[in-house]
């Protein structure tokens, strides 16, 4: 029987298993028996790790140890027993880890479950619309699609805002810079954004200190928000702020936050900004759209879309 699982702490209350169960309802495994997800919750990473290699074929990471698993995988591959290709390289954090002929495979799908949400809030019901189409292959085809519509749906090139640098904002800054947007990075410390643009100097990343978020949110068509708290500014916002008024931009600007366990943009932010005929995307659609990419990955079985959306609401 094939075992799956998340490795973090706390995890307690994580919808992971939620999704998963809601994702191979009533699907057998290969020898007949149905589809499971454990939550391995422990503060040493080593001990999940070994856990994993002994018991699973396959598990989520979340924090705070999603640089601790790449950094596993890394040394793995230097043995020959790794596998890391494609963005988890440039993000250098791993939230997927699966056994394979080759080794152990290291895979971010927050960074599929980011493309695939900012795709959805641009072009809404895309996703399902793919996944019908292309199956398996619909996030490539989703990607491709997205690249090419860039100059017919804004007039120029779209600007985005990273809000925090961690492992999530980092997943976020290589899906912007992949979709073709310019990016600005932002962190409560300047210097690791700065780490960030000159890591990865081929997406043109601009740093900017944060005491200039209200103006850079006025300015860019798209802000992806990973800090796991609200910054004030963002409680005088006003629905003018959130106008997107960029000469030559797309006339529709989009928030898109990580967390969804305490939102930074509550309803009266949300409201401002839909007045001002703005999106929101919430974390749930992140998480959503991550377990739809990742768990293709884990089990080779694509998840159930519908399902997963029904119990997230």
């Amino acid at each position: 029987m094939g075992k799956y699982g998340l490795i973090g702490d706390p995890i307690a209350t994580s919808k992971s298993p939620v999704l998963f169960e809601a994702a191979y309802r009533g699907v057998e495994q290969p020898d007949g028996s149905a589809y499971s997800y454990d939550l391995i919750e422990g503060a040493d990473f080593e001990e999940s790790f070994r856990r994993f290699e002994e018991d699973y074929l396959a598990v989520n990471v979340t924090a705070p140890f999603k640089e601790q698993a790449y950094t596993k995988v890394e040394e793995l591959a230097e043995l020959g027993k790794g596998v890391i290709s494609g963005p988890v390289a440039r993000i250098g954090a791993a939230n997927l880890l699966v056994k394979t002929t080759e080794g152990i495979a290291a895979h971010n799908s927050d960074f599929t479950g980011i493309i695939a949400s900012i795709a959805d809030a641009y072009y809404p019901g895309i996703v399902e619309e793919f996944i019908k189409e292309y199956q398996e292959r619909f996030f490539i085809k989703l990607h491709q699609f997205f690249i090419m519509s860039l100059g017919r749906r804004f007039y120029q090139q779209p600007q985005a805002l990273i809000v925090g640098c961690g492992g999530a904002g980092r997943a976020a800054a290589v899906a912007a810079g992949e979709l073709g947007f310019a990016t600005v990075l932002m962190n409560r410390t300047l210097e690791k954004a700065q780490a960030i643009a000159e890591d990865m100097p081929e997406y043109g990343f601009i740093p900017d200190p944060i005491k200039d978020f209200k103006e850079a949110v006025k300015e860019c068509d798209l802000i992806i928000y990973t800090l796991p708290m609200a910054l004030p500014e963002i409680a005088e916002f006003t629905a003018d702020d959130f106008a997107n008024n960029t000469k030559g931009a797309c006339d529709t600007k989009v928030i898109f936050e990580a967390n969804y366990k305490n939102p930074s943009f509550d309803e009266v932010a949300r409201a401002k900004l839909s007045s001002a005929d703005g999106i929101y995307i919430p974390g749930e659609r992140w998480l959503l759209y991550q377990a739809l990419t990742g768990y293709h990955l884990m089990t080779g079985i694509s998840p159930d879309l519908a399902a997963m959306e029904e119990v997230l609401g």
